[in-house]
């Protein structure tokens, strides 16, 4: 059966991080994925989660506490596109996830934006790993996501075959917008 974008996302993942990775979470929302990928980084590596929503931090804390896994992850309550100021200049990731759209079950006029998710994705590349990836999932069935959707889509065909390949994974025949998957890799 055809994997949803948000299993397919995680096989993605399983598939490049491992023990002792750093890696990010740009959009940590109720901490799913933060958790998922602190068990991926195991005991010797390091989640960077990013939200700009003190719900979300509260989730995602009380979330990695009850699975044993706090001290894997650092928190931080700012935006993405904030990435290099917390990612030290020489610190490389070998993975980055955002889900974009916003917080579930909470303020639907709080969501991403296409400059600062640009944005991110700028300061991520330039830490990626060779055979590293970044996935970023968008939920665009809201005011305002259609727009991010497009920023996204030409963000990730603008850059160099010669540098990246990149997926687009999606379901054509479905209804109320489903999600919407991107995988970019870096080559070398």
């Amino acid at each position: 059966m055809l994997k949803t974008a948000l299993h397919f996302s995680h096989q993605l993942l399983k598939e490049c991080v491992k023990n002792g990775d750093t890696v990010v979470d740009a959009t940590m929302g109720n901490g799913y994925d933060t958790l998922f990928l602190a068990e991926l980084v195991g005991s010797d590596g390091k989640v960077h989660a990013f939200d700009i929503q003190e719900q979300a931090l509260k989730t995602t804390s009380q979330r990695l506490t009850e699975g044993n896994m706090l001290e894997r992850v650092s928190l931080h309550l700012t935006g993405h596109e904030q990435v290099l100021d917390y990612l030290q200049p020489e610190e490389m990731i070998q993975a980055a996830i955002f889900n974009l759209g916003y917080l579930p079950n909470s303020d639907k006029n709080c969501i991403t934006l296409p400059d600062t998710t640009k944005q991110a994705l700028d300061g991520l590349l330039t830490h990626l790993k060779a055979k590293g990836r970044i996935i970023v999932v968008s939920y665009y069935g809201h005011e305002g996501g259609k727009e991010e959707l497009q920023a996204v889509d030409d963000y990730c065909k603008s850059l160099p075959q010669e540098n990246y390949n990149v997926l687009k994974y999606q379901f054509i025949n479905q209804k109320n917008q489903p999600p919407i998957l991107f995988c970019i890799e870096k080559k070398r």
